[in-house]
């Protein structure tokens, strides 16, 4: 990375975690100024370029109006038992980006709470040979948990950018539903290479949960991940459904609707406030293209949601959502200048489930794992707070679990219910709407995987190139610098 006044510097990936973290806090110090002015007059522009005029700029002003508090202002508040392991998993997942654990160089306060010990694997890029993100494997003696950490998307790896990118509308059914392409190409890449090693630990400890957790392009890569390991049960020791579960931090949109609701009772999906990813329904090849002018894209992106009827969207089997069960992380309210408390909401929508694009400067920070962490904890201690205030007995917790516990048993029924009274359709049913790209004219939707990935190579290189022509400058030496702002 080049500085303004003085000589360039090429960074390492561990080099570039404090620019973020500075980046960050400055982003979000400032949000309402400088970026808020940039957003606004970007969106404007957009608006005069398209010619909105009547019902169309109506309903536009309405997005722009719009906040993420809305979602799941009818939800129910999530508990102190089920939100407890969440900021625990976040620091899991950064924790994979340590290069040793025993000399932590980015850990958050109070560090990540792992014993070196008892991670029993970790593989990078080299030892992936770039099919997946960087994951470990640990076992937490002190929660009875075997966790499997998959990292979020790393820019400067082609690779990933390319798992990322491998889906088209309708390309690839799955376990009666549709899931996006690449990132079960991932996930089935680690189910093959470490479903012994998981099955040993699994016998080895019957009373341990398994647990999936990963961030980001991790998250897609883990959900679909839990779904292949349902169905794989005779291959991790016949290991019970109640044994297995998934926690999505910040998810791509990854499977239809069918398979979101069908196993909310497993798979977890947790979003802060106003974070992109898991609402945006574009192509992410396009959004990536933005990322210098992604208000821009956003603006679209919301013209085309408000011009698309909701019916339609929920009958097209294709189109992708965010996984299972959601946790929402609410920090900000509408109208009101400045952060709250974080609550969480959670719930199991069938309908209005992150459908809508929020026009916000922190879309994009609200995606950072390092920002999910810290509001999460925070939820958590003030949610720990409460229950002390109130002297709740060690019994009636456990009731109150117990209760919970039911209560998420009869909203996943109901949901399951609601799909079936809306008439969420299978993946046989052929409507002209979705999410991300259209099958190009005469591609096979039932091509095999690998056959897709080896057609595809090629495009995906040249779309590659040309995303790094736009950031990245080469020096004398060979080595890629960004470019000098």
């Amino acid at each position: 990375m080049r500085r303004r006044n003085g000589p360039s510097k090429e960074l390492s990936p561990p080099e570039f975690i404090p620019v973020m973290i500075r980046a960050l806090n400055w982003s979000r110090k400032y949000e309402n100024t400088v970026m808020g002015i940039n957003c606004f007059k970007n969106m404007l522009i957009s608006i005069a370029e398209m010619g909105l005029t009547g019902v169309g700029c109506g309903s536009f002003v309405s997005y722009f109006l719009y906040n993420a508090g809305h979602e799941s202002e009818n939800w129910s508040l999530a508990t102190t038992e089920e939100f407890e392991p969440i900021p625990r998993y976040c620091r899991s997942i950064l924790s994979v980006y340590e290069d040793d654990l025993r000399n932590p160089l980015w850990a958050p306060p109070g560090g990540y709470g792992i014993n070196p010990d008892w991670v029993l694997l970790r593989k990078d890029y080299e030892e992936t040979l770039g099919r997946v993100s960087p994951y470990m494997i640990y076992l937490d003696h002190d929660h009875g948990d075997v966790v499997l950490g998959v990292r979020g998307l790393n820019l400067a790896k082609e690779s990933d950018y390319a798992v990322l990118l491998d889906n088209k509308l309708g390309q690839t059914k799955f376990c009666g539903g549709y899931v996006h392409n690449g990132l079960l190409k991932a996930a089935i890449w680690i189910f093959e290479s470490e479903c012994e090693v998981l099955r040993e630990l699994v016998e080895k400890n019957p009373g341990y949960t398994l647990t999936f957790v990963g961030h980001s392009l991790g998250a897609g890569v883990v959900a679909l991940l839990t779904i292949i390991a349902l169905q794989k049960q005779d291959r991790l020791g016949n290991i019970q459904r109640k044994r297995l579960r998934c926690f999505a931090i910040a998810p791509p949109r990854c499977m239809s609707l069918n398979l979101a609701v069908r196993y909310a009772d497993v798979i977890n999906s947790v979003v802060l406030q106003d974070d992109f990813l898991p609402r945006t329904t574009t192509a992410l090849e396009d959004v990536f293209k933005s990322l210098v002018c992604l208000p821009c894209l956003l603006c679209v992106m919301c013209l085309k949601d408000t011009c698309t009827m909701e019916e339609k969207m929920l009958k097209d089997p294709r189109r992708l959502y965010a996984p299972g069960r959601l946790y929402h992380i609410v920090e900000r309210k509408p109208f009101r200048i400045g952060r709250f408390p974080p609550e969480v909401k959670t719930a199991v929508p069938v309908d209005k489930r992150f459908e809508h694009l929020v026009l916000s400067c922190n879309a994009t920070s609200d995606h950072a794992i390092i920002w999910i962490e810290r509001e999460s904890q925070k939820a958590l201690d003030i949610m720990m707070e409460n229950d002390k205030a109130l002297e709740i007995p060690v019994q009636q917790r456990m009731q109150r679990q117990a209760s919970v516990e039911r209560g998420h048993g009869e909203e996943y029924k109901a949901a399951l219910e609601r799909a079936a009274a809306l008439e969420i359709p299978d993946e046989n049913i052929p409507i002209s709407y979705g999410t991300f790209t259209e099958l190009e004219e005469g591609e096979n939707p039932r091509q095999s995987i690998e056959d897709a990935s080896v057609a595809s190579s090629t495009k995906r290189r040249d779309r590659w190139d040309k995303f790094i022509k736009r950031f990245f400058d080469e020096d004398q030496s060979g080595r890629m610098m960004f470019k000098k702002l």
